[in-house]
């Protein structure tokens, strides 16, 4: 079983690599973008069969590790 985590930065916490993608597109002539959010996606082979307690260790982990959740939010996806 695999499971995709979305993590990131929570609202008002400043993303000073946003803001440099941001910048670096407006140097490209990619006029327009006013706002950039950078985050990160992390896949996971798992070897459990229920979906639910996937989920469940995939929180615990995310929890305990990949995510900072003072500043970041994370999204689980059992796939």
């Amino acid at each position: 079983m695999r499971a995709r985590v979305h993590i990131t930065l929570k609202s008002g916490v400043l993303d000073p690599q946003g803001e440099a993608i941001r910048h670096a597109l407006g140097a490209l002539g990619f006029d327009g973008v006013e706002r950039v959010r950078q985050g990160k996606v992390i896949e996971l082979e798992l070897a459990d069969a229920d979906p639910e307690a996937a989920r469940a260790r995939v929180r615990e982990m995310c929890e305990k590790l990949l995510a900072n959740t003072v500043i970041e939010n994370y999204q689980i996806e059992i796939l």
